[in-house]
């Protein structure tokens, strides 16, 4: 999918990527299939108007109150309703996510590679549309979901070891079809948390480099962007002054 914007230019890196994402976005993925992929983009953009959330949002805890999340009327039916709570909280109040929380979704029938895409899907979705609000264009249309089943694929070293709610590729990775996402064999456990639904990881390693630093260079703080305007502590400021502002844990 081509990716336009009528104005301003915009780079065409950026376009290039944010056209891979929409075109990944439009299939099967490993846990779900293209037009639930496409749903989870749906309600993504959907949850910031649920007043369910706006209630959870103000009270002192999120678990306390009982109510239904405002769904898209285009998804009923498409979504389980675990799925769809864990899009409007990842939405809407991210920074008070608990592992009690994540079990009771499991236990009530999502699967942990399905709640690891779900996130990647709803990150991905939600930074291209911040970078089309910063820029004052219009979102891009959701592409038309493809045909076809979830692939089912689970990386075989993926475990759970204690640093993550979820079970993760370890950091020596190499020989394995998953040797790709990151090549060094370290990373922060903020990418290996996508870990278990691979394609997030490369997807997030393709929409970072174009947004904002190839993953390889993070680690140098004299590394930049040639092709940029910002400098890296331009980048770096503007970066930590936006996770504030979303109660970024990082």
């Amino acid at each position: 999918m081509e990716i336009r914007y009528e104005a301003p230019e915009v780079r065409d890196d950026l376009r290039a990527a944010q056209g891979r994402y929409w075109r990944r976005l439009a299939r099967a993925g490993a846990n779900w299939s293209g037009p639930e992929r496409v749903a989870i983009a749906r309600e993504a953009r959907h949850a910031g108007g649920c007043a369910f959330c706006r209630r959870l949002r103000a009270a002192v805890s999120p678990y306390a109150l009982s109510g239904e999340h405002d769904v898209d009327p285009e998804n009923r039916g498409l979504l389980p309703a675990p799925a769809v709570d864990a899009v409007h909280r990842i939405v809407n109040d991210a920074s008070r996510l608990t592992r009690a929380w994540y079990e009771r979704i499991i236990a009530a029938g999502l699967t942990d590679g399905q709640y690891v895409e779900l996130v990647g899907t709803v990150v991905s979705v939600l930074s291209i549309d911040a970078f089309c609000r910063a820029i004052g264009a219009p979102l891009h249309p959701l592409p038309e979901p493809e045909p076809g089943a979830a692939s089912g694929y689970r990386p075989a070293t993926a475990a759970p070891d204690g640093e993550s709610w979820v079970p993760m590729v370890p950091f020596d990775n190499s020989g394995t079809p998953e040797a790709d996402l990151w090549p060094a064999k370290r990373t922060g456990n903020v990418i290996r948390a996508l870990s278990l639904a691979p394609d997030e990881v490369r997807t997030l390693n393709d929409l970072g480099g174009a947004h904002y630093i190839d993953h390889g260079l993070v680690r140098d703080p004299s590394a930049t962007r040639a092709d940029g305007a910002l400098t890296r502590a331009q980048i770096e400021l503007v970066a930590g002054r936006v996770s504030i502002l979303n109660d970024c844990f990082y």
